[in-house]
């Protein structure tokens, strides 16, 4: 072939550039997921499978096991009937408030999931929880009107700080949706609910089905709110089990052993996403010609606004509004007199514990390039596999999607035994928090961006390169501005993830290196 700009016709000179994001993903996840494996395998006197069959047999770890798939099944549920509603509303509607219902939205992303369960045990729980104090109070009950100590507590906390991955992905889906496609239906006959089950349906049932799944992977490898609501409860998931393995003295192999559960679940919800949604291919092309009308709501617009509202109280109103009259108290389960009134909270936490402000700029620095780096690294992998580039595309989305189902605790095990020997010694510094958090969030952004990508049709690069524009000049011109959205919530997300992830802080953090979840845990 001749060649053109020095390189032969029919090769993709952005190649190495795919090949490159494909191989530093390799090294990010094989490394970790690597050092499990051999934990797993290993022991005194070579391989051995014991650790397995102790997981499996093990009554409590069975328990434990049964416990997280309850769990998350009822999370993932939970979160889609919450966010997909929310997101069509405040998308498509003249519901009012939609701003602010986006912004309340985004503040129970920000909301670690930790502190939304301490929170609740302060309004929930069965003794001195706020709710059940005020409802003894006016009824005289003697029997607590909520106990958070619960399965269905735990599913309740966790899925209102989880619904928000669904909001996001079907809000952003809507928004590539042009109102003329479902008025052409309209138009040769079909009802509202028609074109509801017909059109709009199958366009974001991507983004449905990618929400539902990443939701119910965060509850899997979730940590902090089992570990505050399910341990008093007197019941374990895999993550407070594997937690457990560590305490002295520590039975790295048998955590290593009990988080290939995690993995297999990974393997299971990644081939039901591929039979759910088969061959089938759904784009909405978004340009400035694609009207998006709103839906008038009529006499249900304030129905409807109020229904929000008590989705919003649960994961905002309530919890902050305990949190602050606990910061202004002495004793935060007394009323707020001006007895109990006080600042000293604030003038410990800002001004005489040194830690804080050293927290905050950790916090902020590794979150800025956590997100920074992440989201272009995700944007590049999810395209790779969304237009299958290399070899083993499948494998690509594979090994972006599985971390999210390691055991935060588990994964900076194995990253403290990678990086605390030649030829990377990180340990005690800031880089090791950055490839545990890069690590951990990428997931959360790859999904994102891959249901992106997927909303975009291919059709539109290939008259691109067919009018001599090479993949990276069609990415940058044409793809990118499409998927700009996309890729900013994806930066979003692994921000925000930095900001509130606890697991591996906890192992991770040295005296110089805290982070604001470890200092507020």
């Amino acid at each position: 072939m001749a060649p053109r700009d020095g390189v032969p016709r029919g090769i993709d000179r952005a190649l190495p550039v795919w090949i490159g994001a494909a191989l530093a993903l390799l090294v990010l996840m094989g490394l970790p997921l690597g050092w499990l494996g051999w934990m797993s395998v290993s022991g005194e006197s070579g391989y051995t499978l014991a650790r397995y069959r102790t997981v499996f047999g093990d009554p409590a770890l069975q328990k434990a096991l049964w416990n997280t798939v309850v769990l998350a099944f009822w999370v993932g549920v939970t979160s889609v009937a919450l966010g997909a509603p929310l997101a069509w509303l405040t998308a498509r509607t003249d519901v009012p408030g939609r701003g602010l219902i986006r912004g309340l939205v985004l503040a129970s992303f920000v909301t670690p999931p930790f502190l939304g369960a301490f929170a609740w045990v302060m309004l929930a729980g069965p003794n001195a929880g706020y709710l059940n104090r005020l409802w003894r109070a006016v009824t005289g009950a003697e029997a607590p009107l909520v106990n958070i100590f619960t399965m269905s507590g735990l599913i309740f906390v966790v899925a209102i700080y989880t619904f928000p991955y669904v909001y996001i992905m079907v809000a952003n889906t809507l928004a590539l949706i042009a109102s003329d496609v479902e008025e052409a239906g309209a138009i040769l006959g079909a009802g509202r609910l028609s074109v509801a089950l017909t059109i709009t349906f199958p366009m974001v049932l991507p983004a449905l089905v990618s929400g539902f799944i990443l939701s119910v992977l965060q509850a899997l490898a979730l940590f902090g709110s089992p570990a505050i609501l399910a341990l008093p409860a007197g019941f374990h998931t895999i993550t407070t089990q594997i937690w457990s393995l560590f305490q002295f003295p520590p039975k790295v192999e048998m955590a290593a052993a009990f988080s290939v559960p995690l993995l297999l679940a990974t393997i299971v919800l990644l081939w039901l996403q591929k039979r759910l949604l088969g061959r089938r291919g759904y784009a909405a092309v978004g340009g400035k010609g694609g009207r998006r009308r709103v839906i008038p709501l009529g006499p249900w617009r304030y129905p409807a606004l109020g229904a929000c509202l008590v989705v919003m109280a649960g994961a905002i109103f309530l919890p902050y509004g305990i949190l602050a009259k606990a910061a202004f108290s002495k004793a935060w389960a007394q009323p707020l007199t001006w007895d109990n009134l006080t600042l000293a909270n604030f003038a410990f936490t800002f001004f005489q514990y040194s830690a804080t402000r050293d927290a905050v700029v950790n916090t902020l620095e590794l979150g800025l390039l956590t997100a920074t780096v992440g989201a272009g690294l995700v944007a590049l992998l999810a395209y790779i596999a969304s237009r299958r580039l290399v070899f083993g595309y499948q494998v690509v989305a594979f090994l972006a999607l599985v971390p999210v189902v390691i055991p935060g605790v588990v994964l900076a095990v194995a990253l403290f035994i990678a990086y605390t020997r030649p030829p990377f010694v990180l340990y005690g510094t800031l880089w090791i928090l950055f490839i545990a958090y890069l690590t951990k969030e990428m997931p959360v952004g790859y999904a994102q961006s891959d249901a992106t990508f997927r909303g975009i049709p291919s059709d539109l690069e290939d008259a691109g390169r067919i009018l001599g524009a090479g993949r990276l000049r069609v990415l940058s011109d044409i793809t990118g501005p499409l998927a700009r959205s996309g890729v900013i919530a994806a930066w979003c997300f692994i921000f925000i993830g930095v900001i509130r992830e606890l697991s591996a802080s906890i192992i991770l953090f040295t005296p110089t290196t805290k982070v604001m979840s470890v200092v507020i845990f």
